[in-house]
């Protein structure tokens, strides 16, 4: 069987899992262990941020809202309480799963101070002992918000990576190299053809990397489920029927920019994959 994160970079269509060797072996159960380790100490909140705007499409896409409530939900069979951190756009796609409206916390688009202080109010409100990030878009190294085809979405996109500054007990994940975390490998990034010449700078103490982000949150929660004996990991089902209520709210395809059920440029079988191989790699070990 392959490894959890043999299964999360299958499939590279964008060259991230040339970066792998530059990895730590086994980065999703270190970054389990690093959860675990966040349980252990006192008050137990997470701070789940997510959500990647396309502004030709003027909607949200559908790589990331899934694998940060599959995140969730597998935080809370741990003992977390969970909060999602987003900008306005993704609050739909979010309130799909069991996400409450007050569990929701709405980051406003504004300039840096605001958006520094906006963070400070959350972090002192919430006091997380953990803060994670799953496809979110983060500054280059003079402030701008990338696509992939680097574009600049600064216009559209809430500076959510303020709460990571300086913040240690942190997780990122990321598919392309302009996402929050990936400053972890930012002077590696612009070797590689296929992803950004300038890429994200903010850093995090784990980094996951993955074909498609969600498929890094999988991993994630696999690696959760190996370590507790507990089986957290969400059912391809579930993956599928909440990707469709995605799109019916607006969300598209992050490729593609379409409202079609895929994610990436994966349609849901192709998409499926992943989930299918990490409950079969539980499975052989349990």
């Amino acid at each position: 069987m392959m490894s959890i994160e043999e299964i999360v970079l299958s499939h590279d269509r964008r060259g991230i899992s040339e970066l792998r060797g530059l990895m730590p072996a086994h980065f999703c159960h270190d970054a389990a262990a690093f959860v675990l380790d966040k349980a252990g100490a006192g008050r137990r909140r997470a701070l789940i941020a997510t959500g990647f705007y396309v502004p030709y499409a003027r909607a949200p896409e559908t790589d990331g809202p899934p694998g940060a409530l599959a995140i969730g939900r597998a935080l809370k069979v741990l003992g977390f309480d969970a909060f999602y951190v987003t900008d306005e756009p993704t609050v739909p796609l979010l309130r799909c799963d069991d996400a409450r409206k007050d569990r929701i916390i709405v980051f406003p688009i504004v300039d840096r101070d605001g958006s520094e202080r906006f963070a400070g109010q959350v972090l002192g409100d919430v006091g997380p002992s953990l803060i994670i990030s799953v496809e979110r878009c983060g500054p280059t190294s003079i402030g701008q918000y990338l696509n992939m085809a680097g574009e600049d979405i600064t216009d559209y996109t809430a500076r959510v990576d303020c709460l990571f500054t300086g913040w240690r007990d942190s997780i990122g994940i990321g598919d392309g190299g302009n996402e929050i975390g990936m400053g972890n490998l930012a002077p590696h990034i612009p070797s590689v053809e296929r992803l950004p010449t300038d890429p994200a700078v903010t850093t995090v103490e784990r980094l996951i990397i993955a074909t498609i982000s969600n498929w890094g949150g999988y991993g994630l929660v696999a690696a959760l489920s190996r370590f507790t004996g507990n089986k957290l990991l969400p059912s391809i089902e579930w993956e599928k029927e909440l990707i469709i209520e995605m799109v019916r709210r607006g969300a598209v395809d992050g490729v593609s920019g379409t409202r079609r059920a895929a994610v990436d440029g994966f349609d849901l079988e192709q998409n499926s994959w992943a989930l299918d191989q990490l409950h079969r790699e539980l499975a052989s070990v349990s």
